[in-house]
């Protein structure tokens, strides 16, 4: 098994891999899915064996990069594909020489980001009908 996690222009893939993760498993609207964010976010693609199997997003903004849209297909889920794409994306903000990570987190997903090393912060609040909570890590 061969994980990679690498910046990608590949854009279609990872908003086929969006389409499928939060439109069609978690019923997010689509008009909500994609944003005029994307057109200047860094994406990136996660490849297992060379097969697309995930993706996030990264938008900079200040001293700040905000991941999100990060998702894995589900029968590609609990082999770490999620934590590597969540550890490339603080290297780039690390490269870039911004001072910290942000996201959005849904919920059932803060013990996630919590090994990860982000702490959650501010209150819940709802994203495309689903409960989140930002979470930061200090870079």
């Amino acid at each position: 098994m061969t994980l990679t996690v690498a910046r990608t222009d590949d854009f279609d893939t990872c908003l086929a891999l969006r389409w499928t993760v939060f439109v069609e498993e978690q019923s997010v609207p689509e008009e909500l899915e994609r944003d005029e964010h994307d057109a200047t976010a860094l994406h990136l693609l996660a490849t297992l064996d060379g097969r697309p199997v995930g993706t996030a997003r990264l938008l900079l903004k200040g001293d700040t990069g905000k991941i999100g849209r990060v998702c894995v297909l589900r029968e590609s889920r609990g082999q770490g594909i999620g934590a590597a794409l969540i550890r490339a994306a603080v290297e780039e903000i690390k490269v870039l020489g911004l001072r910290r990570a942000k996201l959005g987190s849904q919920v059932h997903a803060i013990p996630f980001y919590e090994k990860l090393g982000f702490a959650a912060e501010g209150p819940v609040y709802d994203d495309a009908g689903i409960p989140h909570r930002d979470m930061i890590l200090a870079l």
